[in-house]
């Protein structure tokens, strides 16, 4: 047996869990969930941009890339109940992803390695591969979903702050990478 063994589908699918893995973990790094603008009338002053991410949040000038105000204890004290299910829901989406990538290696090892004679000395620790992928895509549409559904609620979230205050709440790029990131897990 040999690598020719292994599906196109299998490898695939390893290779878009590998991406959606690393997006995901941007995805949460990423200090731009949510956007405060908060706009002066007054010529001499600029405006202030508020970036409330799932860990820190920083506060800049329009125009700037440094932070003013840079909270890093900010994660611990978050009000806000949307920003508080992702910082549950995306490390367990990545952590049940990554047991995803591991079953579905596990598989494509078992499937280009083992031999086309089986020996009896190995009954104990047989490795079933087709189960191995079959657990493995649950586990990525799994991961998918519990990363997904918190984070499209981030977008019908900013809708209700902006009724409810002023509109001056609006989401960031990272809800875009998460939300691409966990598509790829359902590929």
């Amino acid at each position: 047996m040999g690598c020719r063994d292994v599906h196109a589908a299998t490898v695939l699918s390893f290779l878009c869990g590998i991406a959606s893995v690393a997006g995901l973990f941007a995805g949460t790094l990423l200090p731009n969930w949510r956007k405060l603008r908060l706009i002066t009338f007054n010529r001499n002053e600029k405006n202030l941009t508020v970036y409330t991410g799932l860990w820190v949040k920083c506060a800049r000038y329009d125009g700037s890339s440094d932070c003013l105000m840079y909270d890093t204890t900010w994660y611990s004290s978050v009000d806000q109940l949307d920003l508080r299910v992702l910082q549950f829901a995306l490390p367990l989406s990545m952590l049940i992803a990554m047991g995803a990538l591991l079953l579905c290696l596990i598989g494509m090892c078992n499937t280009a390695f083992r031999s086309s004679v089986p020996n009896i000395k190995l009954a104990k620790c047989l490795v079933n591969s087709a189960g191995c992928h079959l657990v493995a895509g649950l586990l990525f549409f799994l991961a998918g979903t519990v990363s997904l559904s918190p984070s499209i609620w981030v977008i019908f979230y900013n809708i209700h702050l902006n009724k409810k205050f002023e509109p001056v709440f609006s989401f960031d790029y990272a809800v875009y990478v998460t939300i691409a990131s966990a598509g790829g897990l359902f590929m």
